[in-house]
């Protein structure tokens, strides 16, 4: 597992670095067309799945192979709220997709926090694929391999204060849909900082660091794991919950594991032992999945390529190799 957590920059500096990023993510929309704002939806909503996955990676030790479970059940509890109970409200459906991600990941929680390391990780990919079976075969509920289809002009934000109906209608939904994902995911990350920085936070970094130890000073081990593993699972559903209206169709492919696999590759991408790597590694992750999907027919074997470079040349992602970069640059 993971070596002891890197401290990072200070919070004065993230927020001077966070405050101008937000505000370039804010006028992009604004600067790309519509394809490239679809991009940035997608890869914010990633970034969210990635976050909450890197709670369990990088702050507790335990690396996840089920991760699609809980983006997959929310995305589901969305679309069955659309398609079957009509719902229109996106606020609902995010809340429908929570309580059910909350849910799957409690109870899966509980079975796979008994153990740790490789069994953890076989565990936690083997009740996923539970999910993706069911998904599969139940074909009568879910439309299989057919999917679930969310028309975009079937849901209001706000309480119904913005809907996409009549002329423009795309346009309109996607430009809306870029702030109303942003503000959330904003929201996100503050909770998430919030989280890793509170003493329950600290406590999840002990147990990484050294279980046994932390369990001698008091800590409950396995009750501190199942709460982190029930966080996870509860961000990556709020991700799947806002993917679905973007993407239009819900899928059994979203439960599948090589799903688990790229919210993996997401996290070292970006550099899993520090808070922002999962964020910048799941945008780039999009990006580079995107073009290289157009570029190649063998756009697996690319991907796989950067990762076997990432992990040779860049252990600690592309935000840990830069930390270490202006480390290197201060003592000189």
């Amino acid at each position: 597992m993971p070596g002891p957590q890197h401290t990072g920059p200070s919070t004065a500096i993230l927020v001077a670095v966070a405050l101008p990023a937000l505000a370039v993510l804010a006028v992009l929309p604004w600067l790309v067309g519509l394809y490239q704002t679809e991009l940035l939806i997608y890869g914010l909503t990633f970034a969210i799945a990635a976050l909450g996955f890197n709670l369990l990676l990088g702050y507790t030790g335990l690396l996840s192979f089920g991760h699609s479970a809980y983006f997959g059940t929310g995305a589901y509890a969305v679309a069955f709220l659309v398609s079957d109970f009509s719902v229109q409200s996106m606020e609902l459906c995010i809340l429908g997709g929570l309580l059910s991600a909350l849910v799957i990941s409690g109870l899966f929680g509980y079975v796979c926090v008994r153990h740790t390391r490789i069994f953890f990780s076989i565990l936690a990919l083997a009740l996923s694929q539970v999910l993706w079976s069911l998904a599969f075969k139940f074909f009568w509920v879910t439309g299989g391999t057919d999917g679930i289809r969310v028309p975009r002009t079937g849901i209001t934000l706000l309480g119904g204060l913005i809907d996409f109906k009549g002329s423009g209608a795309y346009p309109k939904f996607v430009f809306s849909y870029y702030y109303y994902v942003l503000a959330l995911f904003v929201i996100a990350v503050a909770i998430m900082w919030v989280i890793v920085h509170s003493p329950f936070g600290k406590a999840l970094q002990a147990i990484r660091d050294n279980e046994t130890r932390a369990s001698f000073v008091g800590i409950r081990v396995r009750r501190y794991r199942l709460i982190a593993f029930v966080i996870s699972g509860v961000f990556t559903g709020l991700a799947g919950a806002l993917w679905v209206p973007l993407n239009g169709l819900t899928t059994p492919d979203i439960l599948y594991w090589p799903f688990s696999g790229e919210i993996v590759f997401m996290t070292v991408l970006g550099g899993f032992r520090t808070f922002t790597g999962p964020i910048l590694g799941a945008i780039a992750f999009n990006y580079l999945k995107v073009y290289a999907v157009a570029s190649s027919h063998y756009w697996q074997l690319v991907l796989g390529l950067v990762l076997v470079i990432l992990v040779m040349l860049l252990p600690t992602g592309i935000v840990g190799t830069i930390e270490r970069a202006f480390a290197r640059l201060r003592r000189r």
